[in-house]
């Protein structure tokens, strides 16, 4: 045994390897746990930015799009509905959007928008949540003799006017939200971004 000659080649080949192998482990096993800290892509795509089309939605209508796994309504206002607006003040609750919580500064107007033709509020009744029905015309309704137009709660009877502003009198305590957004382009809006952060 004393005079066994002793392979330095041999030896060092087996440590080079060990240590690779060794050193692959180690990647192997860092690099997913690395990766485990990052967001899923669900969870980045549930708090991203969504950018819409707004091109194919008529004078009138009303589109709605998810963000953050909310309903945001989009709506192309026509010039007889906007016009309805001043004279509904004094049914309204918050008829000059002062809780400043419920919309960005720029959209602290009679229209609630940075356009006065496009609305962009989230779709949620603010009383308990639930989904309000669209309700353009300007005509009598059986929920209100003298409707302008606007957003009808059929869960509890909350009523909003064409810029999602909350009537007196009704479970709902504040107007819809507006989320933060810009428009891209005449044609697309960004919902999720403040015209200040955008490019």
């Amino acid at each position: 045994m004393a005079n066994e000659v002793v392979d330095h080649g041999r030896r060092r080949f087996l440590t080079v390897t060990t240590a690779v192998v060794g050193g692959v482990g180690v990647v192997a096993a860092v690099v997913p746990f690395i990766k485990s800290w990052e967001p899923s892509a669900r969870a980045k795509a549930a708090g991203a930015p969504v950018t819409v089309d707004i091109s194919a939605i008529d004078a009138g209508q009303k589109v709605t799009f998810a963000w953050r796994s909310l309903p945001v309504f989009v709506v192309n206002r026509t010039k007889d509905q906007l016009a309805q607006l001043k004279g509904l003040e004094p049914r309204l609750l918050d008829p000059q959007s002062s809780n400043t919580e419920q919309q960005p500064k720029y959209a602290t107007n009679e229209t609630r928008s940075i356009k006065p033709e496009w609305l962009v509020v989230i779709g949620l009744c603010t009383h308990l949540g639930c989904v309000p029905d669209f309700v353009p015309d300007i005509k009598p309704e059986p929920f209100d003799a003298n409707w302008k137009g606007g957003f009808y709660c059929p869960c509890h009877k909350s009523r909003y006017d064409l810029s999602g502003r909350v009537f007196s009198g009704v479970p709902a305590p504040k107007n819809l939200p507006v989320p933060p957004y810009h428009f891209v382009d005449d044609t697309h809006i960004q919902i999720g971004v403040d015209p200040k952060e955008a490019g």
